[in-house]
């Protein structure tokens, strides 16, 4: 019996895997941004650092946006997939959430937490530029 966007049960404990995989590898990810962050901050407040004139390499400041950049994706990313995963549970995984289309399993085995399907990807990146 197939369900959802024409995925076995055993299909959808497949992406489900996946997704467990890719929310741990985030938590984890994050956990070490996190203390990292907590070092950068640590610096910046010590006062010991010359945080403008170090000619070396670049600034707390610099250091602080790119990594709070990189915290704020894997945030992102990790309510992707819970959000794919509650998906699972509603019956509605692997379907486009713009158009209720099927997303290709190809598509979802490259990028288990996505939530549209290729065409609809790429209008939204078409219109984001």
């Amino acid at each position: 019996m197939r369900t959802q966007a024409n995925f076995t049960a055993a299909e959808l404990r497949h992406f489900e895997r996946l997704l467990l995989e890719e929310r741990h590898d985030a938590f984890l990810a994050m956990g070490r941004m996190d203390q990292t962050l907590s070092g950068v901050l640590d610096a910046r407040n010590s006062g010991t650092d010359d945080d403008e004139h170090d000619p070396d390499g670049p600034t707390l400041t610099m250091e602080w946006s790119r990594m709070s950049g990189v915290h704020s994706e894997l945030a992102a990313k990790s309510a992707a997939i819970d959000r794919a995963l509650s998906r699972i549970r509603e019956g509605a995984y692997g379907l486009c959430v713009r158009r209720g289309e099927p997303i290709s399993h190809e598509r979802l085995e490259a990028r288990p937490a996505a939530e549209l399907c290729i065409d609809c990807a790429r209008e939204v990146e078409a219109g984001a530029r």
